[in-house]
């Protein structure tokens, strides 16, 4: 089928690549030149492994294309994907505007009957309020029908959740919309759950803040194993094994980040504000997270009494390994506590660091490699559990730093190896190892 995608971001560019890929003809939509330029040549604007391979092959093979000219990419198509961002307003509610103008832009441009898909995560209602304002817009002659198929694809992931996810929601009043989007996805082999659209906008919401309740849960019950002497890795691992729980996203650490779970448990806890129904536990939920964030620091605090001149490396900028996205990453309010309590800060991401130049405080200075980043610093904080991180030699802080003394908001260590190697190590939920217990006791 012939397919355009309005929104090269994360979700509307893996979107109109994958769609390709199983063999629709697909044009992708952005005002940007430059981006669209850059994109006609295979060059991705996000970092997303293995999202360029597939684009170039895909444009070798002339099922995909991009375009700035709205006329051009709706020309005779099947299906419009609508895939802008929904960006957060103050009061935590979804900002529509990028929404509303692709709307104009489709009853400016489209002069077929057509089918609007609507990727972006939105409130509930939204897809209704989409129609009105298309039946408003278009001839009356030319037949609009909107369908909610929200995506559930992971930054880092993005890719490979395409083509190996658990479901397919399809929302939609007409049958033959919904036929006709399910026959475009029916070469995912994915499992597909239609219903109605009203419902499948609130599995959206309802997914990311059931997802984000239970990170928020393991990390108070990390907070309490640190006080009571327990390991959460283990408690963790324990839990995991009740099928009714699950082992994912049960792993402790610094709090959740990045576009999807801060934007929407905020907007999920103002969408039921406006029908005055106060959502307490997702309240909880998000006060949790803000406060986890602040963990490392209050934990070199209490280690170092002031970090008053204190060198400290920032190790992972990004808000998750894999990708260079820094929305609501960890390392943004980290950064800012530490130059607040006097600390030199001195940042590395093996991917993210062109865009955390833009976004971090001044006074933090960036470092090309690892090693040049912990060169004589008084401790580390990992921020991201970069593979880079995770394999990394424990001599190197011993070689490079002033006393090897980590901070680690991901866990990315054994314990046992960190009393080997003589390495001080604090980390979430476990135990902390002073470099003083892997000595012998002289008497």
């Amino acid at each position: 089928m012939k397919i355009s995608v309005v929104g090269t971001g994360y979700v509307g560019l893996v979107t109109g690549v994958a769609l390709s890929h199983i063999g629709h003809d697909v044009t992708c939509i952005d005002i940007d030149e430059d981006k669209v330029q850059k994109m006609c040549q295979g060059i991705s604007p996000i970092y997303e492994p293995g999202l360029e391979e597939l684009m170039i092959h895909n444009i070798e093979e002339g099922r995909l294309h991009f375009t700035t000219k709205h006329q051009e990419g709706f020309a005779k198509a099947d299906a419009i994907y609508i895939a802008v961002g929904t960006p957060e307003k103050e009061d935590g509610s979804a900002n529509l505007s990028f929404i509303e103008q692709v709307v104009k832009d489709i009853a400016t441009h489209v002069k077929n009957d057509i089918v609007v898909v609507t990727k972006s995560t939105v409130p509930v209602g939204t897809n209704d309020y989409i129609k009105s304002l298309l039946v408003n817009g278009l001839p009356k002659t030319i037949n609009i029908e909107v369908v909610s198929n929200p995506e559930f694809l992971r930054e880092g992931s993005s890719v490979h959740d395409t083509f190996h996810g658990d479901r397919i929601v399809i929302g939609a009043e007409s049958e033959a919309a919904s036929n006709l989007i399910e026959d475009i996805n029916k070469p995912f082999g994915i499992p597909i759950y239609k219903t109605d659209i009203k419902s499948a906008e609130m599995i959206k919401y309802a997914s990311n803040a059931f997802l984000a309740t239970k990170i928020s849960f393991v990390n108070e019950i990390a907070n309490i194993c640190e006080k009571l002497g327990a390991n959460i890795e283990s408690v963790s691992q324990g839990m995991g094994m009740d099928k009714r729980i699950g082992s994912m996203f049960l792993q402790a650490g610094i709090g959740y980040g990045g576009s999807c779970f801060p934007k929407d448990t905020k907007a999920l806890t103002q969408i039921a504000s406006n029908i005055h129904h106060d959502f307490k536990l997702l309240k909880a939920v998000i006060e949790v997270n803000n406060k986890q964030q602040d963990l490392l620091v209050e934990k070199a605090k209490t280690r170092f009494g002031s970090l008053e001149g204190k060198k400290i490396a920032v190790l992972g900028l990004a808000f998750k390994p894999n990708t260079d996205d820094m929305r609501e990453a960890a390392s943004i309010i980290v950064s800012q506590h530490l130059i607040e309590e006097g600390a030199e800060v001195t940042a590395y991401d093996p991917i993210a660091i062109d865009n955390a130049k833009r976004i971090l405080p001044g006074a933090v200075t960036f470092a090309d490699t690892l090693k040049q980043a912990i060169q004589n610093t008084d401790a580390v904080f990992i921020l991201t559990d970069w593979s880079e991180f995770k394999e990394l030699d424990m001599d190197v802080y011993k070689q490079h730093m002033n006393n090897a003394v980590i901070f680690d908001g991901r866990n990315c260590y054994e314990l046992e190896d960190m009393k080997k190697y003589g390495v001080e190590y604090h980390s979430v939920g476990r135990k902390t190892i002073y470099v003083e217990e892997t000595q012998p006791i002289l008497k």
